[in-house]
């Protein structure tokens, strides 16, 4: 395993140069680099854990003819600190790979740092007319909503993960056929590490200028599920949001069925100051053992509440055009609970950003009030 995870760097290093594009213009390569520090701790004046990341990425494509198309996308993260040294769980988490494909290797794991390689991305793509058709890992976006997306079942991803913009990928095979301008039909089949199967379909229309689509499916060969998700606007308003039922099958073991509907409204009052709110039902909100759980990548649709009624409202300013200011809260009422998180993006240069976010949790998980604040400071360079 090591082995072919060292080929796959020494591939995208070797043929692919700063341009990102061969002579013939039949491969693309693009990527960031970046560093990112975290501290996390219960109070500034308390003991802090801190943790370093190098984090490399390639995004190759490879173009044979008009009609097929290959991607190749990969991570590399190189990590040092304290929650390698603290958490023994912490590097065989970093491996674990979801997908039917098992293509995430700790290359060095030692007891200070380790290097990881993952392949999140690599399929084949095939189109022709109004049919698609992509074979491999990648990235099944089904959302309509800006932060919580039960109709994304084949890869939800957390909010709070902000590092991961591309999101998690499915192995799987996703036909598209668009019958129009506004209207399409899809097919998605997804196996998982376990071999189990998830596969679902959507069908996208348009009435009236709002996006509507319905879907219908089953998830990891133990739940049924069904959803609908709507996007449109009302004036200076751009109102988003989805539903879905979850029923577990009777040999699942559990018989009470979940179901999820979020709705949000989003608007931008120039092109300084943009707002973001929504709301979140569900009849059947998951137990929160930790904090942890919101950063593992492991919850499926079904699991994105943890409060009956949960309700977001986040600022984005630009005071100036180099310069962005964000703040995000959630309110959590089940957990007496909340989380608050304030940002700031700078362009230093041409392609490189300097981030600084801070992430403060406070609510009852595992029955005893929890506060945890997570700090991070970014620099990232995109070619």
């Amino acid at each position: 395993m090591k082995k072919a995870a060292l080929l796959i760097i020494s591939i995208t290093m070797f043929f692919f140069d700063a341009t990102g594009q061969d002579s013939t213009g039949t491969v693309s390569a693009g990527g960031y680099t970046s560093w990112l520090h975290s501290a996390m701790f219960e109070s500034p004046e308390g003991e802090w854990m801190n943790t370093a990341m190098l984090h490399s990425r390639i995004n190759m494509k490879a173009y044979a003819g008009q009609k097929i198309t290959f991607g190749l996308e990969v991570r590399n993260r190189f990590i040092t600190g304290d929650m390698i040294r603290v958490d023994p769980l912490y590097a065989y988490s970093l491996a674990s790979d979801p997908g039917w494909a098992d293509l995430s290797w700790n290359i060095m794991n030692e007891k200070s740092f380790l290097l990881n390689t993952t392949v999140d991305r690599a399929w084949v793509d095939f189109t022709s007319g109004r049919l698609q058709v992509r074979a491999g890992r990648q990235r099944i976006n089904w959302s309509q909503s800006l932060v919580w997306n039960p109709n994304d079942i084949f890869n939800t991803y957390s909010f709070f993960d902000f590092d991961y913009i591309e999101r998690p990928g499915s192995d799987a095979i996703r036909v598209v056929f668009s019958a129009s301008p506004s209207s399409a039909a899809e097919l998605a089949v997804k196996l998982n590490s376990e071999g189990k199967l998830t596969a679902a379909a959507l069908y996208r229309f348009s009435i009236h200028n709002i996006d509507l689509q319905v879907l219908a499916g089953e998830t990891d060969e133990n739940t049924l599920v069904g959803g609908f998700g709507w996007s449109g606007a009302a004036g200076p308003y751009s109102l988003r949001g989805e539903a879905s039922w979850f029923k577990p099958f009777e040999s699942a073991g559990e018989t009470e069925g979940t179901g999820i509907i979020t709705a949000g409204v989003d608007r931008s009052f120039s092109d300084k100051l943009t707002a973001v709110s929504q709301v979140m039902y569900c009849n059947n909100p998951l137990v929160l053992s930790d904090f942890g759980e919101l950063y593992g990548g492991g919850l499926t649709a079904s699991q994105l509440a943890f409060s009956e009624f949960t309700l977001m409202g986040q600022l984005t300013w630009l005071p100036m055009p180099l310069l962005s200011l964000s703040f995000a809260a959630i309110w959590y009422p089940d957990l007496k609970g909340y989380f608050a998180g304030p940002s700031v993006d700078y362009s230093l240069a041409e392609n490189v950003d300097f981030s600084f976010l801070w992430q403060h949790f406070s609510g009852i998980t595992g029955g005893e009030m929890t506060t945890i604040n997570l700090g991070f400071i970014r620099i990232k360079h995109s070619f």
